[in-house]
């Protein structure tokens, strides 16, 4: 049986994922990113900002959102009000402009403890997918289709790949930790 393809896949979206998570953790510098999933009602539905504006980097501390349809301009200003990302949108009628404020040190160990959180998530996520391809060796074994130490084998691996993918996600913790610390 040995761990499939498919079983490394679920261990690389769940890095993939994590990538993508941390990077709306705002660094001191602008990006799409920081803004792009906060979701606005718009229409009578959530929808990303992503989905509902063109999102653009002015300069390295302003982003620029510009709603395709000017009506949702107080929506898409409520939207980045209330989310976590701590930016006041400033709307000129036509453009909302976000300012990134400094990051001051009470704000980057705010940005640490939701970097965390999100670390801690991804961890859950690689001891799901885990337990699920246990489950599968287990019947697999019960099905007479391997063997008890081909089961143990593979258990081994099994656990080789979760530590490695585990350093990646401390690894990948880290780089973003020194980035937000760094002023």
């Amino acid at each position: 049986m040995n761990i499939s393809k498919t079983n490394i896949e679920l261990f690389e979206k769940s890095i993939e994922f994590l990538r993508q998570d941390i990077s709306s953790l705002r660094t001191g510098r602008a990006t799409p990113a920081l803004v792009e999933d906060i979701i606005v009602e718009a229409y009578g539905t959530k929808q990303p900002l992503k989905a509902v504006a063109s999102i653009s980097v002015a300069d390295a501390k302003t982003i620029n959102v510009d709603p395709w349809d000017k009506s949702l301009s107080q929506a898409v200003e409520i939207a980045i009000r209330n989310s976590d990302v701590g930016i006041n949108p400033v709307n000129d009628g036509k453009l909302i402009r976000l300012p990134l404020p400094d990051l001051n040190a009470e704000r980057r160990q705010e940005l640490i403890k939701v970097l965390h959180k999100k670390l801690e998530q991804a961890r859950v996520s690689l001891r799901k997918i885990r337990e699920d391809i246990r489950s599968e060796i287990d019947k697999a074994e019960k099905a007479k289709t391997i063997s008890e130490d081909e089961k143990f084998n593979e258990q081994d691996d099994l656990e080789k790949l979760v530590k490695e993918y585990n350093d990646k996600v401390r690894e990948i913790g880290e780089e973003k930790e020194k980035e937000i610390t760094t002023i």
